[in-house]
């Protein structure tokens, strides 16, 4: 007859060794898992980034605004240039383009279709380009500034109308006498300003020297002054 081991007595407490062989199995079920949804996620990706290539095929060689490519990860995401990916929604299907901004991340377009998503990009692409040609055509230094002012200010000389032959006339001369007369006239006017202004400059120089020297005498005679009144030596 066979003895029954009382419950108390068996030999039923929990192994370690048991557990995690039971959590390694539980792991490599849930990475083969993730593995296959990551694996979906780059061939749809993938399948995105072949259907985009005669868009950017089209962008000129000299713009390397774009530097598309496909970064694995946890969350691999398409990359259209440095502020725009594309990744996979929650579902796994549905394609989610996204971009970094100055107030945060923005969606730009949401679509489980392929055909929708490559339209999206297509959009994307020509609008940055767009937003490149108005930042060049903004980027405007001062020597271009000056040289648009100075060809402004030719044509408006050119328009002026001049003083008509019958004018010139009344005063004795031909006109190209009376323009040569103003321009003498007017280069006398200046050199006389300039004149004026290196006088102006100058005697002002020569009265503060003046003015410097005039009160250090005046001071060197208050100070000896007052030392003499004083301490009583008579002041030289």
């Amino acid at each position: 007859m066979d003895e029954v081991t009382p419950d108390h007595l068996r030999n039923d407490q929990p192994s370690l060794a048991s557990a995690m062989r039971r959590a390694r199995i539980e792991e490599a079920e849930r990475s083969n898992a993730l593995a296959e949804v990551r694996g979906a996620e780059l061939a749809r990706l993938e399948m995105l980034h072949d259907a985009i290539r005669p868009v950017l095929a089209q962008v000129p060689e000299h713009i390397d605004l774009f530097d598309t490519g496909i970064v694995p990860g946890d969350r691999p995401r398409l990359f259209i240039d440095m502020i725009g990916f594309i990744e996979m929604g929650g579902d796994r299907r549905t394609y989610r383009f996204l971009q970094d901004t100055r107030h945060g991340r923005v969606m730009v377009a949401e679509s489980d279709r392929l055909d929708t998503m490559a339209d999206a990009v297509g959009a994307y692409v020509a609008r940055r380009l767009v937003e490149r040609e108005k930042a060049l055509a903004a980027d405007t230094t001062v020597e271009d500034a000056a040289r648009r002012y100075l060809a402004e200010a030719a044509e408006h000389a050119e328009s002026v109308p001049q003083a008509p032959f019958a004018e010139a006339a009344g005063t004795g001369r031909s006109q190209p006498e009376q323009s040569g007369a103003t321009g003498a006239l007017s280069g006398a006017g200046r050199l006389l300003i300039a004149v004026t202004v290196h006088a102006i400059e100058y005697l002002g120089v020569v009265a503060l020297l003046t003015l410097l020297i005039a009160g250090g005498f005046v001071g060197y005679h208050v100070i000896r002054s007052l030392l003499a009144a004083r301490y009583g030596f008579p002041p030289e």
